[in-house]
């Protein structure tokens, strides 16, 4: 398999994307078409086959657990609570409710998995306070959406789960492996905001500053979101359930808080269902054409023909990850996050491990990737969200040039993962007892 073939027909389907195709009709035309004009029918008879087989498994039912998990928090008014609960405790630090952001959307990233779900969530509870404040726009968008994309790496996370399953790695070792990242990128973005931005929201001060005892009572409403992470992620540690199963768990929780507090009705059941439902219809589809493309790509020899002309140029590990880098920055100006991973995992996972990279700690990396791409313009899906959930009006330069300083930290951040990879890795390791 020639590496100008294999660059014609990559090329093909970013050109079918750019013509507003669909992702997964673009992947599809690729890998089922190329198959069958250098196999012929036998290769596209034996796809079905290997889709089902990677389908029909206990751990893609975690993704649609997690999409209901992500829906009843939302749905539910927890997520609402939250951040009033943290918002009592971050407004007196500079920049106040700008804290409040990161800070609600960290803890509903360590129970929803999603990042646009997150970003949504987040931005329609928290503009209200933050426009009748006058906070200025450009950081608060930018810290919703920034915030946001914490959801794709704080475990649980969908995108590292579709990841387990394309790169044939351990989901509880990526989750492990994306906590201590995501915690750290939160803590730097607040940071920023404490530097650069620390005279936002005085006028918020008299007004929320409410007693000691008013704030613990408050505090109750952090309650279900850390037990749910603690029961999930804990069950999956301690060896009691694997993934999928802590999901249900999870989402048993979160329904037994909703009746508590007296929330659960017939119709907050469907509308969260059906949007769960819906989120992961898109998904797995996408998913699935990326299956059908690695058949393609593993029959013809492409992973070898790449690895072979990636050592042909002596790349080292970092000389190989900031080439990927640079690849993942630009492409993620006009590809969506999901479409990215499942669209580049199964061309650059053989590429870095043939130099040594762990896939454990790839999968971190190429998330962070995603981060990036889903706040950088023209098709950045957090910018559309927080815009959306807008209500003044304003310009979408505002959510662009808000959301550009963390597009740098989180730039900076991967190269700090690439000189010390223990910052990724020792977590997992330690679970693994390595």
């Amino acid at each position: 398999m020639s590496i100008p073939l294999i660059a014609t027909a990559f090329i093909i389907m970013l050109g079918l994307m750019l013509l507003s195709i669909p992702v997964a009709v673009a992947i599809l035309f690729v890998g089922v078409i190329g198959g069958y004009l250098m196999h012929g029918f036998p290769l596209v008879d034996m796809m079905g086959g290997v889709v089902w087989s990677s389908l029909n498994s206990p751990s893609m039912l975690a993704i649609p657990l997690f999409m209901l998990l992500g829906e009843l928090l939302l749905r539910g008014g927890i997520a609402d609570r939250m951040y009033a609960a943290l918002s009592v405790w971050f407004n007196r630090l500079p920049g106040g409710l700008l804290h409040t952001n990161i800070a609600t959307c960290t803890l509903f990233s360590a129970t929803s998995g999603s990042s646009v779900a997150t970003a949504a969530t987040v931005g329609t509870i928290s503009l209200p306070a933050l426009q009748k404040y006058r906070y200025p726009v450009r950081p608060s968008l930018g810290s919703l959406a920034a915030g946001g994309t914490l959801g794709i790496l704080i475990p649980p996370s969908i995108n590292l789960l579709v990841y387990g399953q394309l790169a044939n790695t351990s989901v509880s070792q990526l989750f492990a492996a994306g906590l201590i990242p995501g915690l750290t990128l939160a803590l730097l973005f607040s940071v920023y905001l404490f530097i650069f931005h620390g005279k936002a929201g005085n006028a918020s001060l008299v007004e929320v500053n409410l007693p000691l005892r008013e704030k613990l009572a408050l505090s109750r409403h952090l309650v279900p979101p850390f037990v749910i992470f603690g029961v999930v992620m804990g069950s999956i540690y301690g060896g009691i359930a694997t993934p999928t199963e802590s999901a249900a768990i999870g989402v048993m929780i979160a329904l037994a808080f909703i009746v508590g507090g007296g929330k659960l009705s017939l119709d907050l059941l469907i509308h969260c269902s059906l949007h769960a439902a819906k989120t992961t219809g898109m998904v797995i589809i996408v998913l699935m054409c990326a299956l059908l493309l690695n058949v393609t790509l593993s029959m013809l020899g492409v992973t070898q023909a790449l690895t072979q002309w990636v050592a042909s140029f002596g790349l080292t590990q970092v000389g190989l990850l900031l080439v990927l880098l640079l690849f993942y920055v630009v492409l993620g100006t006009f590809m969506d996050a999901m479409s990215m991973l499942v669209l580049t995992v199964p061309i650059t996972v053989p590429m870095v491990m043939a130099v040594g990279v762990d896939p454990i700690w790839f999968g971190i990396f190429i998330v962070l990737m995603c981060e990036i791409a889903l706040i950088t313009p023209p098709v950045g899906m957090n910018l559309f969200v927080v815009q959306g959930v807008r209500k003044d009006g304003g310009s979408f330069n505002d959510v662009i040039w808000g959301s550009l300083p963390f597009v740098v930290i989180m730039a900076l951040f991967t190269l700090a993962i690439m000189v010390w990879p223990q910052i990724v890795m020792w977590l997992p390791d330690l679970l693994a007892g390595r």
